[in-house]
């Protein structure tokens, strides 16, 4: 079994390090690149940036921050947010990412994720996930998981699931799934929803929203076949360590690279 992932998130806005609950309430934390070169130094096994406002002009602020970054971590680094095209991979791969991350624009152009595959190669393209639960019952039985774009703020209507097989078919190497419902909230990671999607991939899945324990870690690989967990607030007000989460795995015998 491959070594379970253990990935700070660091959400940029203005080129400052922020954090909110169910996509809102949005606070300053800190600076992006002192952020990751603390989780470099913690141990993490990779670093996920996300530009959250993704103006044309944060952009460039975007880059510069990837640049910095990666002349001073020896994680891969993942970066998203208003990526739009085959360019924009380029940009950000040239700048020193490892891999980007698509959201929004790949669910208007699916294309753009099998063009980014075939140019880049699937390891460097992530999709990214935003999704909750509607209606009630259980998925498949009265409610279903549907995805949002534009940060969580608009409900596409589509169905989450299915989403995920198709991004997997068109080259996707790897799902970063959040849990609109769990995000920020502390209370432990969406293992249904984890389940319902890991279930329909083959790809790896990156368990996102609800981290707040240390349980709620080992529970998340233990009860779901997510590879990774990302988390954000909890490393970034300083209430757990990504050390910390990694000695929790290995004392519950899970893979982890220490």
């Amino acid at each position: 079994m491959l070594a379970k992932r253990i990935i700070p998130c660091l959400d940029v806005r203005d080129g400052k390090v922020v954090k909110g609950i169910h996509f809102v309430d949005i606070q300053e934390v800190g600076d992006p690149v002192e952020c990751a070169m603390l989780y470099d130094r913690q141990g993490a096994d990779e670093i996920v940036f996300l530009d959250i406002t993704a103006t044309h002009e944060g952009r460039g602020t975007m880059v510069d921050v990837v640049r910095r970054t990666a002349k001073n971590v020896f994680v891969p680094l993942t970066v998203g947010g208003g990526i739009r095209s085959v360019e924009d991979f380029k940009t950000l791969l040239r700048a020193g990412a490892d891999k980007v991350s698509v959201n929004s624009a790949a669910i208007r152009e699916p294309e753009l994720i099998s063009e980014a595959a075939a140019i880049f190669g699937s390891q460097c393209v992530v999709v990214a996930i935003d999704a909750k639960k509607v209606g009630e019952g259980e998925p498949g039985d009265g409610a279903r998981y549907n995805l949002f774009v534009n940060g969580g703020r608009i409900d596409t209507g589509k169905d989450a699931i299915k989403w995920a097989k198709e991004a997997e078919r068109r080259g996707a190497g790897e799902i970063l799934l959040t849990s609109m419902d769990t995000d920020g909230t502390k209370n432990g990671f969406d293992i249904d929803m984890l389940n319902a999607v890991c279930a329909g991939v083959n790809i790896p899945v990156i368990a996102s929203g609800g981290g707040g324990t240390l349980p709620d870690f080992s529970e998340v690989f233990l009860r779901t076949d997510a590879d990774a967990a990302l988390a954000a607030s909890i490393f970034h007000y300083g209430e757990l360590t990504v050390r910390d989460v990694k000695n929790e795995l290995a004392a519950a015998n899970l893979p982890v690279r220490l």
